[in-house]
């Protein structure tokens, strides 16, 4: 049978759309409405390096000039409508959907239990009870604020103090959430101090969660196989996700095939059912140049990104600076519906500058007068929102890739 064929400019153009990238950037954006658009995208990873901004900054600012930093601090720290947990990375998820990462909890209990004992790291447990003691008696803590035990080499993440290590593993099984960070180093509390009610209480069947994360992963994804369902909240096997799709197809979901960018053969994919009204509803996206942080979830996926945007994108920051075909931390540029390059900046605080190091457009594009001014008018926005005081070597010369 012949699978009806999405051509790759609809395919794109579906992706942003459904990740909040052609909706008006300068509309004013309420603390209420970041919410919705956290929930709409589904997460937003973080990150510790801050070469411009911090990765979820940047993912939130390229969706809207107006985003302010203080509202997802009031979202995340006062209201308890996020929070902090892992998603396949560290992320600031909406707390609407905090009873289904209580699935997580259950299987990383097991697993790393299971680590713990083959590391020889039993006997440590008195630390969860002694922990938990002190949070509720005198409130929210950080690792360095406890004490005892010595590092054991070589261990991974368990290579911490077991103070240190019993705070991670409360946390990632869900007997302690993350209030806040300082210093980008996480606040530990009580989940009963962080996420509003009603989420907290709530729970769902294996059943309802499952038809949950991969009902949730396609309306967000528009179009995806049942590896790539699994795989964008990470909550479910892609054998548990095959199975879903499987038991949908010609209900709730349709087999079509995804026209890819890069080359390769149309993609046999799922879409839901009413796909063809959502491409007949596709909005324009901004005729604009936006900077996308390295982590933002339309390229988090990297062999997926390449199939549509033929895009091929690395970050660099654990390779080797002789090694390396770009640089330590350079940024995808978005024009409309196509990834047209790359840049290299850094604000550097300490003299107020924000530098260009590297530009790079993809094989095809050319630097036109046009193209210069949006890039100019993104990097000025860019600079205001940094704080910057200047901008540095720009104009920029491209090399092409």
């Amino acid at each position: 049978m012949t699978l009806p064929l999405i051509s790759n400019r609809d395919a794109r153009r579906t992706l942003l759309h459904l990740q909040g990238l052609c909706t008006p950037p300068r509309a004013r954006l309420t603390k209420d409405g970041l919410r919705q658009l956290i929930e709409r995208i589904g997460f937003v990873q973080i990150d510790s390096i801050r070469t411009v901004e911090r990765a979820h900054d940047m993912i939130l600012f390229a969706r809207n000039q107006t985003y302010r930093p203080k509202h997802l601090k009031q979202l995340l720290e006062h209201d308890g409508t996020l929070f902090e947990h892992w998603t396949h990375d560290a992320s600031i998820v909406p707390s609407a959907f905090y009873p289904y990462w209580k699935h997580r909890f259950d299987r990383e209990r097991l697993v790393l239990a299971e680590r713990w004992k083959n590391w020889g790291r039993e006997g440590f447990e008195h630390h969860f009870e002694n922990i938990i003691e002190r949070i509720q008696t005198t409130g929210p803590c950080m690792a360095r604020e406890l004490e005892g035990g010595t590092r054991k080499s070589g261990d991974g993440w368990w290579d911490w103090k077991p103070s240190k290590a019993a705070l991670e593993y409360l946390w990632r099984v869900g007997e302690l959430a993350v209030a806040r960070r300082e210093g980008f180093q996480k606040v530990y509390d009580l989940p009963v101090n962080v996420i509003a009610d009603p989420h907290l209480g709530k729970s769902y069947g294996r059943e309802d969660f499952i038809e949950w994360a991969c009902a949730s992963a396609l309306q967000r994804l528009g179009f995806a196989t049942h590896g790539e369902i699994a795989a964008f909240w990470d909550l479910i096997s892609p054998a548990e996700a095959r199975a879903w799709c499987e038991a949908q197809d010609g209900k709730a979901l349709r087999r079509v095939c995804v026209e890819s960018a890069d080359g390769s053969a149309p993609k046999a994919s799922y879409a839901r059912a009413d796909y063809e009204d959502i491409l007949r509803e596709l909005p324009d996206p901004p005729d604009r140049l936006r900077v996308l942080s390295p982590f933002d979830p339309v390229i988090r996926d990297r062999k997926r990104a390449l199939r549509l945007f033929n895009f091929d994108y690395r970050i660099e920051i654990f390779v080797p600076e002789a090694k390396r075909k770009f640089g330590y931390y350079v940024f995808p540029l978005l024009e409309g519906d196509r990834l047209i390059g790359r840049i290299d900046m850094k604000h550097d605080r300490a003299s107020g500058e924000l530098g260009i190091k590297g530009f790079w457009l993809e094989p095809g594009v050319k630097l036109t007068k046009g193209r210069s001014a949006r890039l100019a008018a993104e990097l000025e926005r860019i600079r205001r929102f940094s704080g910057a005081d200047s901008l540095v070597n720009f104009p920029v010369t491209s090399t092409t890739t």
